[in-house]
Protein backbone atom coordinates (compact mmCIF):
# COMPACT_ATOMS: atom_id res chain seq x y z
CA UNK A 1 0.00 0.00 0.00
CA UNK A 2 2.82 2.39 0.85
CA UNK A 3 4.36 1.80 -2.58
CA UNK A 4 1.09 2.65 -4.27
CA UNK A 5 0.77 5.91 -2.32
CA UNK A 6 4.34 6.92 -3.03
CA UNK A 7 3.90 6.19 -6.74
CA UNK A 8 0.73 8.33 -6.88
CA UNK A 9 2.43 11.27 -5.17
CA UNK A 10 5.41 11.08 -7.51
CA UNK A 11 3.16 10.99 -10.59
CA UNK A 12 1.21 14.02 -9.41
CA UNK A 13 4.38 16.01 -8.79
CA UNK A 14 5.67 15.24 -12.28
CA UNK A 15 2.38 15.91 -14.05
CA UNK A 16 1.56 19.27 -12.40
CA UNK A 17 4.15 21.42 -14.30
CA UNK A 18 3.06 19.97 -17.62
CA UNK A 19 -0.63 20.63 -16.87
CA UNK A 20 0.12 24.18 -15.79
CA UNK A 21 2.05 24.80 -19.01
CA UNK A 22 -1.02 23.85 -21.05
CA UNK A 23 -3.31 26.36 -19.22
CA UNK A 24 -3.89 29.73 -20.98
CA UNK A 25 -2.12 32.75 -19.53
CA UNK A 26 -4.27 34.73 -17.11
CA UNK A 27 -5.27 38.14 -18.39
CA UNK A 28 -5.55 41.24 -16.21
CA UNK A 29 -7.88 44.20 -16.78
CA UNK A 30 -7.25 47.66 -15.42
CA UNK A 31 -9.73 48.73 -12.76
CA UNK A 32 -11.99 51.59 -13.95
CA UNK A 33 -11.13 55.07 -12.75
CA UNK A 34 -13.40 56.05 -9.86
CA UNK A 35 -15.65 58.96 -10.66
CA UNK A 36 -17.23 60.61 -7.64
CA UNK A 37 -21.01 61.03 -7.84
CA UNK A 38 -22.27 64.34 -9.24
CA UNK A 39 -25.05 66.11 -7.41
CA UNK A 40 -28.20 66.96 -9.35
CA UNK A 41 -29.88 70.20 -8.22
CA UNK A 42 -33.61 70.62 -8.62
CA UNK A 43 -34.94 74.16 -9.07
CA UNK A 44 -38.60 73.16 -9.41
CA UNK A 45 -40.86 74.62 -6.71
CA UNK A 46 -42.03 77.74 -4.89
CA UNK A 47 -39.80 80.26 -3.11
CA UNK A 48 -39.96 83.49 -1.09
CA UNK A 49 -37.18 85.88 -0.13
CA UNK A 50 -35.89 89.41 0.33
CA UNK A 51 -33.43 91.78 -1.33
CA UNK A 52 -31.48 95.01 -0.83
CA UNK A 53 -29.65 97.22 -3.30
CA UNK A 54 -29.62 100.58 -5.04
CA UNK A 55 -31.71 102.46 -7.63
CA UNK A 56 -30.35 104.94 -10.17
CA UNK A 57 -32.53 106.98 -12.55
CA UNK A 58 -31.48 107.39 -16.16
CA UNK A 59 -30.34 110.65 -17.72
CA UNK A 60 -32.89 113.47 -18.11
CA UNK A 61 -35.16 111.89 -15.52
CA UNK A 62 -37.49 113.59 -13.05
CA UNK A 63 -36.13 111.18 -10.44
CA UNK A 64 -32.67 112.73 -10.58
CA UNK A 65 -29.41 110.87 -11.03
CA UNK A 66 -28.56 110.35 -7.36
CA UNK A 67 -28.45 106.76 -6.15
CA UNK A 68 -31.07 105.63 -3.63
CA UNK A 69 -31.20 102.68 -1.26
CA UNK A 70 -33.90 100.08 -1.86
CA UNK A 71 -35.09 96.95 -0.10
CA UNK A 72 -37.96 94.58 -0.62
CA UNK A 73 -39.41 91.10 -0.99
CA UNK A 74 -39.98 88.61 -3.79
CA UNK A 75 -41.69 85.29 -4.38
CA UNK A 76 -42.23 82.95 -7.28
CA UNK A 77 -42.26 79.50 -8.82
CA UNK A 78 -39.64 77.74 -10.98
CA UNK A 79 -39.89 74.66 -13.19
CA UNK A 80 -36.78 72.78 -14.36
CA UNK A 81 -36.88 70.89 -17.68
CA UNK A 82 -34.85 69.43 -20.57
CA UNK A 83 -32.90 68.93 -18.09
CA UNK A 84 -30.77 72.07 -17.55
CA UNK A 85 -33.30 74.79 -18.35
CA UNK A 86 -35.45 76.60 -15.80
CA UNK A 87 -38.60 78.64 -16.49
CA UNK A 88 -40.57 80.54 -13.89
CA UNK A 89 -42.64 83.51 -12.80
CA UNK A 90 -41.78 86.02 -10.07
CA UNK A 91 -43.47 88.90 -8.25
CA UNK A 92 -41.23 91.53 -6.65
CA UNK A 93 -41.85 94.62 -4.52
CA UNK A 94 -39.27 97.25 -3.46
CA UNK A 95 -39.23 100.36 -1.25
CA UNK A 96 -36.85 103.25 -1.99
CA UNK A 97 -35.65 106.41 -0.30
CA UNK A 98 -37.32 109.62 -1.45
CA UNK A 99 -35.09 111.87 -3.54
CA UNK A 100 -36.10 115.49 -4.21
CA UNK A 101 -34.85 116.89 -7.51
CA UNK A 102 -35.37 120.37 -8.98
CA UNK A 103 -35.10 121.68 -12.55
CA UNK A 104 -34.84 125.43 -13.19
CA UNK A 105 -36.30 127.29 -16.19
CA UNK A 106 -36.25 130.98 -17.28
CA UNK A 107 -38.53 133.29 -15.32
CA UNK A 108 -37.78 131.56 -11.97
CA UNK A 109 -39.93 128.62 -13.01
CA UNK A 110 -39.02 125.42 -11.17
CA UNK A 111 -40.10 121.81 -11.52
CA UNK A 112 -39.55 119.74 -8.38
CA UNK A 113 -39.98 115.99 -7.94
CA UNK A 114 -39.78 113.89 -4.79
CA UNK A 115 -39.53 110.72 -6.89
CA UNK A 116 -41.31 107.40 -6.64
CA UNK A 117 -40.58 105.40 -3.50
CA UNK A 118 -42.18 102.06 -4.45
CA UNK A 119 -41.48 99.71 -7.36
CA UNK A 120 -43.24 96.46 -8.24
CA UNK A 121 -43.04 93.90 -11.02
CA UNK A 122 -44.49 90.61 -12.24
CA UNK A 123 -42.11 88.90 -14.63
CA UNK A 124 -41.44 85.66 -16.38
CA UNK A 125 -37.90 84.35 -16.35
CA UNK A 126 -35.89 81.76 -18.25
CA UNK A 127 -32.49 80.43 -17.21
CA UNK A 128 -29.80 77.80 -17.66
CA UNK A 129 -28.49 75.82 -14.69
CA UNK A 130 -25.29 73.89 -14.10
CA UNK A 131 -24.85 72.33 -10.69
CA UNK A 132 -25.95 74.78 -8.00
CA UNK A 133 -25.81 77.86 -10.29
CA UNK A 134 -28.60 79.40 -12.37
CA UNK A 135 -28.03 82.17 -14.93
CA UNK A 136 -31.30 83.81 -15.99
CA UNK A 137 -33.04 86.64 -17.86
CA UNK A 138 -36.42 88.12 -16.93
CA UNK A 139 -39.01 90.57 -18.22
CA UNK A 140 -42.62 91.68 -17.80
CA UNK A 141 -44.94 94.22 -16.18
CA UNK A 142 -43.72 97.02 -13.88
CA UNK A 143 -45.53 99.40 -11.52
CA UNK A 144 -44.58 102.39 -9.37
CA UNK A 145 -46.42 104.69 -6.99
CA UNK A 146 -45.94 107.77 -9.17
CA UNK A 147 -43.95 110.80 -8.05
CA UNK A 148 -44.72 114.05 -6.29
CA UNK A 149 -44.15 116.54 -9.10
CA UNK A 150 -44.69 120.23 -8.42
CA UNK A 151 -44.29 123.42 -10.46
CA UNK A 152 -43.70 126.90 -9.06
CA UNK A 153 -43.06 130.36 -10.48
CA UNK A 154 -40.99 132.66 -8.25
CA UNK A 155 -41.81 130.41 -5.31
CA UNK A 156 -45.58 130.36 -5.93
CA UNK A 157 -47.16 126.98 -6.84
CA UNK A 158 -48.53 126.90 -10.40
CA UNK A 159 -51.08 124.62 -12.05
CA UNK A 160 -49.86 122.19 -14.72
CA UNK A 161 -50.79 118.96 -16.50
CA UNK A 162 -48.77 116.09 -17.94
CA UNK A 163 -49.52 113.38 -20.50
CA UNK A 164 -50.27 110.78 -17.79
CA UNK A 165 -49.19 109.56 -14.37
CA UNK A 166 -46.81 106.93 -15.78
CA UNK A 167 -47.42 104.39 -13.03
CA UNK A 168 -47.44 101.39 -15.37
CA UNK A 169 -44.57 100.23 -17.55
CA UNK A 170 -42.27 97.35 -18.35
CA UNK A 171 -39.12 95.84 -16.90
CA UNK A 172 -36.27 93.61 -18.07
CA UNK A 173 -33.30 92.20 -16.21
CA UNK A 174 -30.78 89.43 -15.69
CA UNK A 175 -29.10 87.73 -12.77
CA UNK A 176 -27.21 84.83 -11.24
CA UNK A 177 -28.63 82.63 -8.48
CA UNK A 178 -26.72 80.02 -6.47
CA UNK A 179 -27.87 77.27 -4.08
CA UNK A 180 -25.50 77.56 -1.15
CA UNK A 181 -27.28 75.38 1.44
CA UNK A 182 -30.27 73.03 1.67
CA UNK A 183 -33.40 75.00 0.69
CA UNK A 184 -31.47 78.30 0.40
CA UNK A 185 -30.23 80.26 -2.61
CA UNK A 186 -28.60 83.68 -3.04
CA UNK A 187 -28.84 85.96 -6.07
CA UNK A 188 -27.35 89.07 -7.66
CA UNK A 189 -29.55 90.88 -10.18
CA UNK A 190 -29.76 93.90 -12.47
CA UNK A 191 -33.27 95.14 -13.37
CA UNK A 192 -34.36 98.05 -15.57
CA UNK A 193 -37.78 99.72 -15.21
CA UNK A 194 -39.28 101.98 -17.89
CA UNK A 195 -42.45 104.05 -17.44
CA UNK A 196 -42.33 106.06 -20.66
CA UNK A 197 -41.67 109.78 -21.02
CA UNK A 198 -43.39 112.48 -18.97
CA UNK A 199 -44.36 115.52 -21.06
CA UNK A 200 -45.77 118.77 -19.59
CA UNK A 201 -48.83 119.58 -21.72
CA UNK A 202 -50.04 122.69 -19.87
CA UNK A 203 -48.73 125.12 -17.25
CA UNK A 204 -46.29 128.04 -17.20
CA UNK A 205 -45.02 128.74 -20.72
CA UNK A 206 -41.35 127.84 -20.06
CA UNK A 207 -42.19 124.22 -19.16
CA UNK A 208 -44.89 123.40 -21.74
CA UNK A 209 -43.54 120.72 -24.08
CA UNK A 210 -40.69 119.77 -21.74
CA UNK A 211 -40.18 116.01 -21.67
CA UNK A 212 -38.42 113.87 -19.08
CA UNK A 213 -37.59 110.19 -18.92
CA UNK A 214 -39.34 108.00 -16.35
CA UNK A 215 -37.05 105.05 -15.72
CA UNK A 216 -34.98 103.33 -13.04
CA UNK A 217 -31.88 101.15 -13.07
CA UNK A 218 -31.59 98.85 -10.04
CA UNK A 219 -28.92 96.51 -8.72
CA UNK A 220 -29.94 94.00 -6.02
CA UNK A 221 -28.63 91.12 -3.97
CA UNK A 222 -31.04 88.78 -2.24
CA UNK A 223 -31.73 85.47 -0.54
CA UNK A 224 -34.54 82.99 -1.27
CA UNK A 225 -35.95 80.15 0.78
CA UNK A 226 -37.04 77.28 -1.50
CA UNK A 227 -39.79 74.91 -0.42
CA UNK A 228 -39.81 71.15 -0.93
CA UNK A 229 -36.17 70.28 -1.50
CA UNK A 230 -32.70 70.94 -0.23
CA UNK A 231 -29.91 71.47 -2.74
CA UNK A 232 -28.73 68.19 -4.32
CA UNK A 233 -31.67 65.82 -4.52
CA UNK A 234 -30.00 62.85 -6.23
CA UNK A 235 -26.66 61.53 -7.43
CA UNK A 236 -25.57 60.08 -10.73
CA UNK A 237 -22.38 58.17 -11.54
Amino acid sequence: MNRVLLSAVAFTALAAPAFAADMPARTYTKAPVYTPPQAIYNWTGFYIGGHVGGAFAGGNSLEGNNGRFLGGVQGGFDYQFAPSWVAGIEAQYSWMDRNTTTFGFPGATVISSTGANQLGSVTGRIGYTWGPALLYAKGGYAWRDGNGVGVSVAGTPAAFTTNGNHKDGYTVGAGLEYMFAPNWSAKAEYQYYNFGNTTFTAGPAPIVGSRFNSDEHTVKVGVNYRFGWGGPVASKY
